[in-house]
């Protein structure tokens, strides 16, 4: 007979530390998962979210919102983003007319946060995956509406341009090196961590901005992890290792990347 008695495995990253380049905030789930799994963790609030340079083209989207057929949404932020503007500009009862389409779990929780339906979302969190879930139930005659960040990647929107739909690129938001606070000066003085995790090529250019010299030295003693394929070549760039990338762009994704990272 198996023994029952014997002990259940512990956590799995019992006294690593480790560091989230996000706020806590906006990455609670991910925070309470890592000390779930024993890490000692630390959130570093590298970047923050501002309007964009020119919010008129923002403004103007927003004040005629019901001549889109569709929003393609590629995160919260511009989720959010562009319901405040809707909001400001008095227009919130047509938000409800246009299909939506979101890139992962995240963005169409936020979406569904303001009362609305997500109409498609991919398996794969992924703007290539959105692409492909997308462009079946698109005519060519319609309307898409696609905010995304200032400094946002490409992709998604030429490739729906390339087959022929009409696009509507707004910058909603754009983001910014946060300014340096006592707990980041605290952490950086603390010493390398075991392991850091990266959502975005951006943040990694924040923190080695954040942190001065010491960045590439704190960089190349810990264990790094990316969200994802897009993430870690950003990294790579900049000539850093990854230890793992996430199997998928989620608080358990990273997670697991981390174990990972940490047992080989």
């Amino acid at each position: 007979m198996p023994d029952d008695t014997s002990p259940l495995p512990g956590p799995r990253l019992s006294g690593v530390r480790v560091w989230v380049t996000r706020p806590r905030e906006r990455s609670q789930d991910l925070c309470f998962l890592l000390e779930d799994e024993g890490a000692e963790v630390t959130a570093l609030p590298l970047l923050e979210l501002v309007p964009p340079d020119d919010p008129r083209p923002l403004r103007a989207a927003a004040e005629r919102i019901e001549r889109y057929h569709w929003i393609v949404f590629s995160s919260p932020s511009a989720v959010q983003a562009l319901v405040e503007a809707v909001r400001e500009a008095g227009s919130t009862e047509h938000l409800y007319r246009p299909h939506i389409a979101a890139v992962g779990p995240k963005t169409a929780q936020a979406v569904r946060e303001y009362g609305l339906a997500v109409i498609v979302q991919p398996e794969e969190a992924t703007g290539a995956a959105l692409f492909e879930a997308l462009r079946p139930q698109l005519q060519p005659d319609q309307e898409i509406l696609l905010p995304v960040a200032q400094e946002g990647r490409r992709e998604l929107g030429d490739a729906l341009e390339e087959h022929g739909f009409r696009v509507t690129r707004i910058a909603a938001y754009r983001s910014v090196v946060a300014q340096t606070e006592a707990g980041i000066a605290s952490a950086l003085a603390s010493g390398a961590p075991g392991v850091i995790l990266f959502g975005s090529p951006r943040t990694a250019e924040a923190f080695l901005e954040v942190a001065g010299p010491k960045g590439p030295e704190l960089m190349q003693k810990a264990r790094i992890v990316a969200i994802g394929p897009t993430t870690a070549s950003g990294l790579q760039r900049l000539g850093f290792e990854v230890a793992a990338i996430a199997e998928r762009p989620s608080a358990e994704g990273l997670v697991e990347a981390a174990i990972r990272a940490v047992h080989g």
